[in-house]
């Protein structure tokens, strides 16, 4: 991933969360908000309580390339900050890309719902 698509300041990450809207899965909860730029951007969070630095470092590379295989729906303008939960280490990679594909297809879906009602 790319630089620009990284969000990576303590206070954007704040901002994102107390400001956003959030989804919640079994296995992370990604919370979005709409940003003043031309791209999306994303941030990754995994507590201490999960793991050791590997472990850590072994789950933001997964999410990184799953993240990676499905940049083709993100819409842009919009910052993505994902939160892991401890149940991610017990679910297959599999799982876990095909929940988040489901969550970022739904959140496409009730925005351009919403977009459509917007201009009626």
């Amino acid at each position: 991933m790319k630089k620009k698509y990284i969000v990576k300041k303590s206070t954007d990450f704040t901002d994102i969360i107390k400001n956003g809207r959030y989804y919640k899965t079994d296995y992370f909860t990604i919370y979005i908000k709409d940003n003043t730029l031309t791209n999306y951007r994303f941030g990754i969070s995994v507590s201490k309580k999960i793991g050791n630095a590997v472990t850590r470092n072994k789950i933001k590379r997964q999410m990184r390339m799953i993240i990676d295989n499905y940049k083709k729906n993100y819409q842009k303008g919009k910052d993505y900050i994902i939160i892991i939960k401890y149940s991610y280490i017990s679910a297959s990679f599999d799982q876990i890309q095909k929940v988040f594909e489901n969550v970022i297809d739904n959140t496409n879906r009730i925005n351009k719902e919403a977009k459509k009602d917007e201009n009626k």
